[in-house]
């Protein structure tokens, strides 16, 4: 099955440098203890007043010398070695940079077709296990209902992901609008042999909401994410905007979305949202993001898996929310909520292009990605890949398209010798949708941008 032509090496770790050979070797055990202390002893002691930062308390003599002189290398491997690893921080700047990430939709209990499209994207291999090809694999919600293998998918996505910690990866799971309508109760889209799979209604609720399932709703999965692409900006859902723009933590302001970017941090929104609905410009609780819609979703969810939990409907009433429910956690489940908002999908191009700059400029983000809508031909690209709909129908329930996303970043230096001023890079994303039998690129972004982006 084809996978995506664009090289996606794993990611590049650097290499613990080994000191040179000039270098002041570790003391071995034996020798003359009163000289190690001598020697020893007062390079320590620096060691300590440095990390301490009592440049008060110690002459200026001291407090002058290079703080190189006075690093953990310098005690171990001296001078050559200090020299030795400053040399290997500088090199690892200049090394390209590569990140790939896959994205799949909604995936409605069909163990079968969702194992089929992780494994021609590279995720998994013909067993089911994470191969190490890529560096982050993200599904945005809806593996419950109408189907019968929720059990095996959830099982199988915690298995994952502790298969992709293990080897430098990471998976991001989010909640989908068809998880939550389970853990309120509605069990519309249920099927009854879907329930057979847990034994009784009662043991299905208890599975979703304190059981094994329920506990990695609760640990694991989260509504919305960020994901940079590049780790100068912090792992992933380090919110935005930071909070030296203290201004927009404050209830109803409005700033021009120029306020969001800054020259001097060309990678600043250098990431990308995931969401199953939509991320609404007129949702009042986007920012700080996804911090803010996180804290409100996991508050919701304590709520309703600890309730006393409601006979399910059909064909009992409907329970709804908790009657403990905030305001915006009842705007977190409305339809202008990231949970079930279509607008991106279903407005004109000429509108949610000009919608989508106002929100990617708060999330600090270039681009969503969301679930939830679904098109059975294939994943749908908007305004030149802002908005991009990755909902085909993979499960048998639809009978649409079997596919995912793939996303290659790459970060890679302008050599030149002769230069002067910061260092300038080649920034590339080629966006790609994937098939069984094909491959389409969606986006080819690439532009120089300058600055030091160190990956030490």
């Amino acid at each position: 099955m084809p996978k995506a032509t664009e090289p996606s090496p794993r990611r590049s770790h650097t290499p613990v440098p080994i000191p040179p050979s000039g270098s002041t070797p570790i003391p071995a055990p034996s020798g003359n203890t009163l000289l190690k202390w001598l020697v020893g002893g007062p390079l320590v002691a620096l060691y300590c007043i440095y990390i301490l930062q009592l440049h008060v308390l110690i002459p200026q003599a001291i407090t002058t010398i290079p703080k190189e002189y006075l690093s953990l290398q310098f005690l171990v491997y001296g001078p050559v070695g200090v020299r030795y690893w400053a040399q290997a921080k500088a090199d690892s700047a200049l090394r390209p940079f590569v990140r790939h990430i896959v994205a799949v939709g909604d995936l409605h209990g069909d163990m079968p077709n969702a194992r089929r499209v992780l494994q021609f994207a590279g995720v998994v291999d013909e067993e089911g296990n994470w191969t190490g090809d890529v560096d982050y694999f993200i599904q945005t919600g809806d593996i419950i209902d109408r189907g019968d293998d929720t059990i095996a998918l959830f099982t199988w996505m915690d298995q994952l992901r502790a298969q992709a910690k293990r080897t430098g990866g990471t998976m991001l799971s989010h909640l989908g609008n068809h998880e939550w309508m389970n853990a309120i109760g509605d069990w519309r889209y249920v099927y009854p042999s879907e329930v057979k799979t847990f034994g009784t209604i009662a043991e299905r609720q208890e599975m979703l909401s304190t059981g094994t399932i329920g506990r990695s709703w609760a640990a694991n999965y989260t509504t919305t994410s960020r994901l940079p692409l590049h780790p100068s900006l912090g792992p992933p859902n380090t919110p935005f905007p930071p909070k030296t723009m203290h201004l927009h933590y404050q209830e109803g302001t409005s700033t021009d979305n120029a306020y969001y970017y800054h020259d001097n941090e060309p990678l600043s929104h250098a990431a990308i949202s995931f969401v199953h609905g939509g991320l609404s410009p007129t949702y009042q609780d986007l920012t700080p993001f996804p911090s803010r819609i996180n804290e409100i979703s996991d508050s919701l969810l304590r709520k309703l898996q600890h309730r006393n939990q409601p006979p399910p409907h059909p064909p009992n009433p409907y329970p709804g929310l908790p009657a403990s429910a905030t305001q915006e956690e009842k705007a977190l489940y409305d339809a202008n909520g990231p949970l079930w908002y279509r607008g991106w999908a279903l407005e004109s191009e000429e509108k949610v292009c000009i919608d989508v700059e106002q929100v990617l400029a708060r999330t600090g983000t270039r681009r969503m990605i969301m679930g939830h809508t679904p098109d059975f031909n294939g994943i749908v690209s908007r305004c030149n890949g802002r908005i991009i709909i990755i909902d085909t129908g993979i499960s048998h329930a639809y009978g649409g398209a079997l596919s995912a996303l793939s996303i290659h970043y790459t970060l890679t230096p302008i050599i030149d010798e002769g230069s002067v001023g910061p260092q300038r890079w080649i920034e590339k994303e080629v966006i790609s949708a994937l098939y069984p039998d094909k491959q389409e690129v969606l986006v080819v972004d690439e532009r120089e941008l300058s600055g030091d982006f160190h990956l030490l």
